[in-house]
């Protein structure tokens, strides 16, 4: 059940995607309508290639949603505890790793995708002296029940500029998942292990499923 909650998570990140030079980011609820356009016309453009190579999805997730994505940020808060008495080059490799996994894991996730649309709550004001606010929105997935994610952004001190780190859903927020399934394998066998699992992870091909099994 957790698992199908965070391969939901991950496939509807893709609504952060866009060109970064086109997005105003200090605005987080025009840069989420105008992310979630350019991203989801971009999947229905490049269906066909999609088809031929489903690789190519890694370079869509790449190229339109990593730039809205602060994964340095999220990675060290995955860590957690295990950052005390780390290495400095051992985290960087990690923050790499886990970028690298990200970008298949939303590729991967992104062959399920039917022609969903996302509908915004409605824009309110925000706390000039918060760094941190959540944006929520509902996945229409007909004639599925709709999807009810929060989107968790951080506003970074000197540009301004939102990147999202987490998402929640039904309570269920993506980096604690990840951070109780891995963080006893980073304790007993060092961050270094768990990187090394996460660019073989990161490296695997990407496949559409078989639908025979509904």
């Amino acid at each position: 059940m957790v698992k199908k909650l965070v391969l939901t998570l991950f496939s509807f990140m893709i609504v952060f995607g866009a060109r970064a030079e086109e997005i105003d980011k200090t605005q987080p609820y025009q840069m989420m309508r105008q992310v979630a356009e350019a991203a989801f016309s971009r999947l229905k453009a490049e269906q066909d290639l999609i088809q031929q190579d489903p690789n190519h999805l890694k370079v869509i997730v790449d190229q339109e949603l990593m730039p809205f994505v602060n994964e340095k940020y999220a990675a060290l808060k995955l860590l957690g505890p295990n950052l005390k008495g780390a290495k400095r080059e051992d985290v960087g490799e990690f923050i790499v790793a886990f970028r690298a996994y990200l970008v298949t894991s939303y590729a991967q996730v992104l062959t399920q995708y039917t022609d969903q649309t996302i509908e915004f709550e409605p824009e309110s004001k925000i706390d000039p002296d918060k760094s941190i606010t959540s944006i929520k929105v509902d996945i229409i997935d007909t004639p599925r029940p709709n999807i009810k994610l929060e989107f968790k952004l951080r506003r970074d001190k000197n540009s301004g500029e939102w990147e999202a780190f987490d998402m929640i859903a039904e309570g269920i927020s993506l980096l604690s998942s990840k951070q109780s399934e891995w963080s006893s394998k980073i304790r007993q066998e060092g961050i270094l292990a768990v990187a090394q699992e996460l660019t073989e992870l990161a490296n695997q091909p990407i496949r559409f499923e078989s639908k025979s099994n509904g």
